[in-house]
């Protein structure tokens, strides 16, 4: 059986912290900022943790099964 590949998206998108989490960026970063506040912008640059209910759908995109 062939190895399991990687999605080339996904691991481009997430990162595995030392537990085990899945960290992501926040979306609505990328254009029309004019209209947002800049505290709104700050804190859309922070990352946010994957939700439980989505971690084992990316972990199978980042073949950790």
């Amino acid at each position: 059986m062939p190895k399991m590949k990687t999605n080339a998206g996904a691991k481009k998108r997430f990162i595995l912290t030392g537990s085990g989490k899945i960290k992501r960026k926040h979306a609505y970063k990328s254009h029309i900022l004019t209209k947002k506040s800049t505290k709104r912008k700050r804190n859309l640059t922070k990352w946010a943790l994957v939700a439980d209910v989505d971690t084992n759908h990316v972990k199978r995109l980042l073949a950790m099964r």
